[in-house]
């Protein structure tokens, strides 16, 4: 859960303020129960703090609830939603809403070759590499990486907002 909680931390604070262009969701798909997913929306989050122990208390209090049906969103606090679904629910919605999705890999294009689009959107890993169903459901992807290394997730997050702050 740490892994997560840094990458929440990483995509959506900055110095005294929230990216309000950025969202991230979440996918707890890996214990028992249904997949659940819990999206952070930078535009409208309010009432969260950037350390973990908040951004873990809010991910806390979500998980003690039941999972809700998949495709609708539950407003828990301002900002922060959860329903159910996992990785190919993300990818339909996406695709429907016209983000362009890249995976981040090690072995991709650099990520300075992302196409600066209105709407773009980047998946990656927690610790542990893609596995071959997720390899499988993102097959037609674009890659791009941030270096040769495998590198922790809040790291990317935050070398890609580089990436793209720079442009």
């Amino acid at each position: 859960m740490d892994v997560l909680i840094r990458a929440v931390n990483a995509a959506l604070f900055v110095s005294h303020g929230i990216r309000r262009d950025t969202h991230i969701t979440l996918h707890l798909c890996g214990g028992p129960g249904p997949d659940r997913r819990i999206w952070f929306n930078g535009e409208t989050l309010a009432g969260v703090r950037p350390d973990e122990r908040s951004i873990a208390g809010q991910i806390k209090a979500i998980l003690k609830r039941p999972v809700p049906a998949i495709g609708t969103f539950d407003e828990v606090t301002q900002g922060i939603f959860d329903t159910g679904g996992g990785l190919s629910h993300t990818l339909a919605e996406w695709e429907r809403e016209g983000v362009q999705l890249y995976v981040l890999d090690a072995g991709g294009e650099p990520v300075e070759s992302v196409d600066e689009g209105e709407r773009i959107g980047f998946l990656l890993s927690d610790h542990l590499p893609l596995d071959e169903a997720e390899i499988q459901a993102t097959a037609s992807l674009p890659r791009v990486s941030v270096g040769s290394d495998w590198l922790q997730g809040h790291a990317c997050v935050t070398i890609v907002h580089h990436a793209l702050d720079s442009r």
